[in-house]
Parts: C-alpha cells; sequence; structure tokens
C-alpha cells in the first residue's frame, strides 16, 4: 500500500469520526431546559406532558428522560407555554402541528393511525385464537 493511500484512509477514518464530536453545539442550555417552574401546579402540568412526548433525536425516550439538547430546548417551550397559562393539550397540539403525530406517544385516532390502534386487539385475538386451537388439539 502506497503513502497516498494510507493518508486518504487516515482522511477518510478522521473525517467519518468528525461529525459525532462537532454534534453539540456550544450554547448553553435553554433557560427552562432543567430548572423548574416556581409554581408545583405548572411544573406538575409540564412535566406530565413531557412524559408524554418523543424526543425527536433519541427517539426512544421521552423529552422528559433525554439528555439530547433538542430534548433541552423543547423541555424549555413546553415550561414557558405552561407559564403562560397554555394548556397541555394546547402544548401538544402546536407540537404536533409543527413536528407530525410522531412526537405524541399518545398519536391521535385518525385513518393513518387505524393500524397503530388495531394491532394490539388484532395481536390478542389471533394469541386467543392460536392458544384455543392448541387447548382443543390436546385433548
Amino acid at each position: 500500500m502506497g503513502a497516498g493511500t494510507v493518508r486518504l484512509a487516515l482522511a477518510t477514518l478522521l473525517l467519518l469520526l468528525a461529525p459525532p464530536a462537532l454534534a453539540d453545539s456550544s450554547l448553553p442550555p435553554a433557560q427552562w431546559a432543567d430548572r423548574q417552574l416556581p409554581d408545583p401546579a405548572q411544573e406538575a402540568r409540564a412535566k406530565a406532558l413531557m412524559e408524554e412526548l418523543r424526543c425527536l433525536v433519541c427517539q426512544g425516550q421521552s423529552i422528559a428522560d433525554s439528555d439530547a439538547e433538542m430534548a433541552g430546548d423543547m423541555r424549555s417551550l413546553v415550561r414557558q407555554r405552561i407559564a403562560e397559562g397554555e394548556k397541555p393539550s394546547e402544548v401538544r397540539a402546536w407540537l404536533v402541528e409543527r413536528y407530525g403525530s410522531w412526537v405524541s406517544y399518545r398519536p391521535p385516532v385518525e385513518p393513518v393511525t387505524w393500524p397503530l390502534w388495531a394491532a394490539p386487539v388484532l395481536l390478542l385475538a389471533l394469541g386467543g385464537w392460536l392458544l384455543r386451537k392448541r387447548l382443543v388439539r390436546r385433548r
């Protein structure tokens, strides 16, 4: 292998490793990202809503549990809107409008989401049918 090939391979490796190192910004966290609201009732409503919203970066965690910078921004946004007097349902509706129904762990019942709502019922029915069939076969 020539020196040029080694340099090219090293440069490619460095380029592949660089993006994760630069993924987080150096900006300070949003004001309410990691601070609770002074009003305990408002904080409880905000916290309950944050448990129901999916982190857009982590995808498997709620914004309440995620350490991603975007989740912190979303937590801050939720707290600000709740502190301004908005209802959690209004904040959720705004976020769904902005990011799509995927952001909510409780998607609305619409023709597009019918398979999500029907799948558990169908799977239980299928499991019951298979269990019944197996029990009848044993007798």
